[in-house]
């Protein structure tokens, strides 16, 4: 393993540390329990939004804390669900009296915390919503789900909520929201290579220099099949086609397309991607009227990238279009 690391017991804590001194004008970092929160939050007249879940796919969910996107992370340990202790107090740190939205990626241990963590916080008069986002076509169940994985749509949604909260709208229309965007998505991934998780040392799972594997998690579950490695073009239309059929997606439709990295796959290689998926997408009268490009949900060094399509309308592509300003990501 060859990694930047100190020790991996200290991986979490230490980039944490790293993040909050490199963004102080964002976030805040508490150490005991572990969250990250807005600098100025609580933020009086608007919902809370709270996410998280394991460390390993930065910059998600930390990296999204700022205005007009997330309140507060909780991380936990890489590929670990984080606890309901963690959770309640980063809702208690920045509730400002408009309610909660706990937004949930589909893996059980995140699920039962969350849920958990909304029963507490509603004993001390809390309002809170959850919406849990399973987005991924690839499998129906995998080893750390039932149901659907979480994974693209949960960034576009922590947005898309995020301006819905500093709108001023209330907790039912921003939990509306995050149930429209996760009902509009849908997503798929692939890898060239594993990750080593710090704490484990080896790769998660083996594959040869000429495969690859179609509808990997982004904690190097299992996909549908692995398969000869294919030229980008053949491995956009493996991901898209199972993407389009199950919305389905039809012409004239509108979309956001999110080509994510991996972690270990650079831009150039994901612009050859969007240059194939946006070909594909003419070929069938689906219009990409916004993109987004990069490594945003992460797993760890992993080589691969995912395929996210949401289908927009008016109302989306204005939350969409609306100011945010995170470490992450940001544009006015």
């Amino acid at each position: 393993m060859k990694k930047l690391i100190n020790a991996a017991d200290d991986v979490v804590a230490e980039a944490l540390a790293g993040l909050g001194a490199a963004h102080p004008d964002y976030l805040r970092v508490s150490d005991e329990p572990r969250y990250v929160a807005r600098v100025d939050a609580p933020v009086g007249g608007k919902v809370a939004l709270v996410s998280g879940g394991g460390s390993g796919h930065e910059p998600m969910h930390g990296g999204f804390v700022g205005k007009g996107m997330l309140d507060a992370a909780c991380p936990g340990e890489v590929f670990t669900s984080p606890t309901p202790d963690q959770m309640l107090e980063a809702a208690k740190a920045v509730h400002g009296g408009d309610g909660v939205l706990f937004i949930v990626k589909n893996y059980t241990g995140d699920v039962m915390n969350f849920e958990m963590a909304a029963e507490l916080a509603k004993e001390e008069g809390i309002d809170v919503a959850s919406v849990v986002i399973d987005d991924d076509v690839a499998v129906q169940d995998s080893t750390f789900t039932a149901g659907r994985r979480g994974v693209g749509a949960t960034v576009l949604a922590e947005k898309v909520c995020g301006a819905s909260a500093a709108r001023g709208e209330g907790l039912e229309t921003v939990a509306h929201h995050c149930r429209k965007v996760n009902s509009q998505s849908r997503s798929m991934g692939m890898a060239l290579t594993s990750c080593t998780v710090p704490a484990v040392g080896n790769p998660t799972f083996q594959l040869g220099e000429d495969e690859m594997e179609i509808g990997v998690g982004i904690h190097g579950e299992p996909g549908r099949e692995r398969v000869p490695l294919a030229p980008a073009k053949e491995i956009v239309e493996r991901l898209v086609e199972p993407v389009l059929s199950d919305l389905p997606f039809e012409r004239g439709d509108r979309v956001l397309a999110f080509v994510n990295s991996m972690g270990g796959t650079p831009l150039v290689e994901l612009y050859v991607v969007y240059h194939e998926l946006k070909k594909l997408l003419d070929s069938k009268g689906i219009a990409i009227a916004r993109n987004l490009i990069g490594p945003y949900m992460t797993s760890l060094e992993m080589a691969g990238c995912s395929i996210t399509l949401l289908r927009l309308d008016d109302e989306l592509i204005d939350l969409w279009d609306a100011p945010v300003d995170t470490p992450a990501l940001r544009w006015s």
